[in-house]
C-alpha cells in the first residue's frame, strides 16, 4: 500500500494521540491498516482497529488487511474472530464499538479508531483508553466529521495544542484517490452542507448558531494576565457564571472562566477574591436583573452584595435587547472589516463550548436555553454589551465602591 503525500504526513507524525478527519475516499482504511502494520511488524505488540460495528470492521478492513500482509508473516488468521498473529508473537485483532463493553481489560500498544464520529463517546472514554495506561499505548483516531460531537471535541484537542495530541485536516481531494471532476460532479449533486462535510471535511456549523463568528482556529489563543480584569456575570444559581477578561488595545481577551453549581453571589464574590481578583484590579459587569434579584439569604439584592464586597459594578438601567448583546459579542469576534477583536484562552472550555454551540429555538430568533449554553453566553455578552455596545446612545448606569 502506498500512501498519499497527506497520509504520509500523518504517517510520519510521531505524537501519541493523532485525530484525523477527512472527507470521503480520502483512504482513511488504508492508512489506518499501514499504522496498524507498522506498530505490529516492528515488535511483539497488541493493536486493535475498531470500526463502529462488528460488521463493518469484517466488511471494510479484513480483506484488506488480510491482502496487505504476506502469508510468509502471519502465524495464526481466525477469520471468524477477525484476528491474526504475526510470526513475531503481534496479534492484530479488528473489533465493533457496537459492543463496546466486551473491549475491556486487554492492554493494548496501538488502536486505530476508524470513523470515531459514529461510535458511543463511552467506548473510548470508558473503555479503550484505560487499555493504553499500563503500556503507554497510542492511539489514531480517523473519520468523517458529524458535526460537533465528541469526534469534534478530540480534534479541538490538538487544535489548542494539548500536550501528546495533534490534529489533521483534509478534503477528499487531498486524499489523492478522487479525480477532480468526481468531486466537481458531487458539489453539483450535493447541498453546499452536505458537500463541506462530506468531501471537504468541515465541521458544518448547528443549523440556527448564534455566535457564528467564532472560529475555534482564529478565535482561540494562549491569553495573559492584565492589571485589570473586566467580569461579565450571569446571576443565576445553577449554575453561577462568570467570565473573566482583559483588554489589551482594541482586543478583549477571555482569561478565565468561573462556574459554580446551587451557588449564590455572596459565594461568587468569595470565589473571585480567592483566584486573585482583588477588588482595586476588578469591574463588574451583572445582568441588570441584580438590581431586584435575591440569590442570597439575607434579603440583599446581588447588586447590593457585589458592592459591598468591595467591587466596582457597571451595569445598565434595564436589560438591552438580546439580539443587540449578541450581535455586540459576534462584532468583536469578527468585524465586517474581517479583524478579530475578541479571543479565548483553551482552558476555558466552557466559553467555548457555549459559544459553539448555542442556536436558537428553532423557527425562531429566541436563544435555545434547555441545552445550558446560554448561562456563559449571558455573562460574556452583559460585559461586551456594556464595553462596546452596538447602540452607543443606550443609558447607562455605574455604580463604585471601594473595600
Amino acid at each position: 500500500m502506498i500512501l498519499s503525500k497527506s497520509q504520509s504526513k500523518i504517517f510520519l507524525n510521531d505524537d501519541r494521540f493523532r485525530v484525523v478527519v477527512a472527507g470521503r475516499r480520502f483512504g482513511k482504511t488504508t492508512l489506518s491498516l499501514v499504522e496498524l502494520l507498522r506498530v505490529a511488524l516492528d515488535r511483539k505488540t497488541k493493536v486493535y482497529y475498531v470500526a463502529p460495528t462488528y460488521k463493518s470492521a469484517k466488511e471494510i478492513a479484513w480483506q484488506m488487511l488480510t491482502d496487505s500482509i504476506p502469508d510468509g508473516y502471519i502465524s495464526k488468521k481466525h477469520e471468524t474472530e477477525l484476528k491474526m498473529t504475526l510470526r513475531n508473537g503481534s496479534t492484530i485483532a479488528l473489533k465493533g464499538a457496537d459492543n463496546y463493553d466486551s473491549l475491556r481489560g486487554v492492554g493494548l500498544d496501538f488502536i486505530v479508531l476508524d470513523e470515531f464520529a459514529d461510535m458511543h463517546p463511552d467506548a473510548w472514554f470508558q473503555v479503550l483508553r484505560p487499555t493504553l495506561s499500563d503500556t503507554g499505548g497510542k492511539a489514531l483516531f480517523i473519520g468523517s466529521p458529524k458535526g460537533r460531537n465528541h469526534f469534534y471535541d478530540l480534534w479541538a484537542k490538538g487544535i489548542d495544542g494539548a500536550d501528546d495530541w495533534e490534529s489533521f485536516q483534509f478534503t477528499t481531494l487531498d486524499g489523492g484517490y478522487v479525480p477532480p471532476e468526481e468531486i466537481e460532479s458531487a458539489k453539483a449533486d450535493l447541498d453546499a452542507r452536505t458537500f463541506q462535510q462530506e468531501y471537504e471535511a468541515q465541521f458544518v456549523n448547528y443549523e440556527g448558531i448564534i455566535y457564528y463568528n467564532f472560529n475555534r482556529k482564529e478565535s482561540v489563543k494562549q491569553t495573559h494576565k492584565t492589571k485589570q480584569y473586566h467580569i461579565g456575570i450571569d446571576m443565576n444559581i445553577n449554575p453561577m457564571s462568570a467570565v473573566v477578561m482583559g483588554i489589551d488595545g482594541a482586543v478583549l481577551n477571555v482569561i478565565d472562566e468561573v462556574v459554580i453549581f446551587g451557588s449564590n453571589t455572596a459565594e461568587l464574590m468569595d470565589e473571585l477574591h480567592q483566584r486573585g481578583y482583588t477588588t482595586d484590579k476588578v469591574t463588574l459587569y451583572p445582568d441588570p436583573a441584580c438590581r431586584q434579584r435575591k440569590t442570597s439569604a439575607g434579603g440583599k439584592t446581588d447588586l447590593s452584595i457585589m458592592e459591598n464586597a468591595g467591587y466596582r459594578v457597571k451595569v445598565r438601567n434595564k436589560h438591552t435587547a438580546v439580539r443587540d448583546r449578541i450581535n455586540a459579542v459576534n462584532s468583536r469576534l469578527l468585524n465586517g472589516k474581517g479583524e478579530r477583536h475578541l479571543f479565548v484562552d483553551p482552558k476555558c472550555n466552557t466559553v467555548i463550548r457555549c459559544l459553539e454551540r448555542h442556536i436558537y429555538k428553532e423557527g425562531t430568533s429566541q436563544p435555545e436555553k434547555d441545552s445550558g449554553f446560554d448561562h456563559m453566553n449571558d455573562a460574556l455578552g452583559y460585559a461586551v454589551d456594556f464595553l462596546y455596545p452596538i447602540k452607543k446612545d443606550r443609558e447607562q448606569q455605574t455604580h463604585t465602591r471601594w473595600t
